[in-house]
């Protein structure tokens, strides 16, 4: 069983996901820890959990989702992964950063490209990927069909969508894709987003304004 630990970080008050399972294996999703508080409240964590963190993975590339990507792989010698389509946003990651007020330490660049289609093992668990574009170019939700989770990123929020006037975004694009790949899973399934509070996909179905 996947266990999941939620923490909200940097001014955008983001949700940097620590998965891990009992093998003590674990992979983060979105860091965005920025102050040396976030990191230390972080890496106080992993070895409290005294879990081995093993890889890096973002739905999206957008700055407050990138933060703490360097901190992470220098300190941790771990790889870090994300789709294609998403490498403009880290190139331009302090430029945006810049735009809101940020700095931006310039993130790394992926050491390998993950899509839909390909699932991601660690420990005894398995993340189906899911690409959910409109948000940005390459978004991707992390599905556990075992667990009953989704990590939809930015795409699908509680009460909301992403929104899609930044660069690669596309309102129709998104509408369409949280329809045909999000909405699809199962009723019982918990969405946990990359900001604000978790939800499900059935009340998301039935209550969304953007989607019924």
């Amino acid at each position: 069983m996947i266990e999941i630990k939620i923490f909200t970080f940097n001014a955008f008050q983001e949700n940097t996901f620590l998965l891990y399972d009992d093998t003590g294996s674990a992979v983060v999703v979105d860091p965005g820890m920025n102050s040396p508080q976030e990191k230390e409240v972080f890496t106080s964590f992993i070895a409290e959990k005294e879990v081995r963190l093993e890889a890096i993975l973002n739905t999206h590339c957008h700055f407050d989702h990138v933060l703490g990507c360097r901190f992470l792989k220098e300190k941790f010698d771990i790889p870090f992964l994300c789709e294609e389509r998403e490498v403009s946003l880290l190139e331009n990651a302090g430029m945006f950063g810049e735009f809101f007020g940020i700095e931006v330490e310039p993130p790394p660049m992926p050491d390998r490209y993950i899509t839909e289609g390909e699932t991601f093992r660690f420990g005894n668990s398995e993340l189906r990927l899911l690409l959910v574009p409109g948000h940005s170019p390459g978004s991707l939700s992390l599905y556990s069909e075992k667990d009953m989770f989704v990590i939809t990123g930015d795409a699908l929020f509680a009460g909301s969508i992403g929104r899609t006037d930044l660069p690669g975004g596309n309102y129709q694009t998104l509408i369409k894709n949280i329809q045909t790949k999000l909405l699809t899973l199962p009723r019982d399934v918990a969405v946990y987003p990359g900001h604000g509070p978790s939800t499900t996909i059935g009340y998301e179905h039935d209550t969304n304004p953007f989607l019924t």
